[in-house]
């Protein structure tokens, strides 16, 4: 039998977040997730609306967009196990590709050519006790060229918030070892006031905004 995903969506657009943010990307949003953030923007995606896809059928789809940046999104793209086969076949094929994951699933089993964006929830997201400290371990016992394809994502939308992720920072030397980006929450937090926390606390973290969301309606999807 084929290997097969459920697929939300896959579509092109501009690379609103991470390092890569600006870039022309094709995401591939794939279904299902076991996890209820208060401010999830893609909940549309967390059941099982979607179809299902050859591995080979959506390699199809994503190369005829002619696009060298991919994305598997979600959902928690890391639920399906079959995942972890298309993500290798991508990388086989020369792509350059990226993970985006809630943070909740460990990444040890993710392709080491795979730069992977790990999410690590705030306590407004109602699911910070959920956040998996073991991607935090693997990526400071990581060798240093394993290290440069991974960096975390902080959400932030109050103060609480920025409090939890300050401590969090200091407390494992994350900014010592990977890219960190800090974010807020679109529409709950002004950005303006989360750079100044920053530069107030010196810290070693890249401020990043939701491109998509200010080019387009945010609550526009295939976007």
């Amino acid at each position: 039998m084929s290997e097969t995903l459920l697929v939300n969506e896959i579509f092109l657009s501009i690379q609103g977040e991470s390092t890569y943010a600006g870039w022309p990307c094709i995401f591939t949003r794939l279904s299902g997730c076991d996890s209820s953030c208060t401010w999830c923007d893609t909940r549309y995606a967390s059941g099982k609306e979607g179809k299902n896809m050859t591995i080979t059928e959506i390699i199809n789809q994503i190369e005829s967009y002619d696009t060298p940046l991919i994305e598997i999104t979600g959902g928690e793209p890391l639920l399906q196990e079959n995942v972890y086969a298309l993500m290798r076949q991508l990388c086989d094929r020369g792509h350059t590709l990226l993970l985006e994951t809630g943070g909740f699933v460990p990444v040890d089993r993710v392709d080491p050519r795979v730069h992977k964006i790990i999410d690590l929830k705030a306590p407004s997201s109602g699911e910070s006790e959920k956040n998996c400290l073991k991607n935090i371990e693997y990526v400071i016992a990581s060798s240093v060229l394993q290290k440069k394809t991974f960096e975390f994502k902080l959400i932030i939308a109050s103060r609480q918030d920025y409090e939890w992720a300050k401590n969090l920072l200091s407390s494992w030397g994350l900014t010592d070892h990977c890219t960190v980006l800090m974010g807020t929450v679109f529409g709950r937090l002004d950005p303006a006031e989360l750079a100044k926390w920053i530069l107030e606390d010196h810290l070693h973290v890249k401020l990043q905004l939701q491109l998509h969301k200010y080019i387009w309606n945010p609550d526009t999807r295939g976007v």
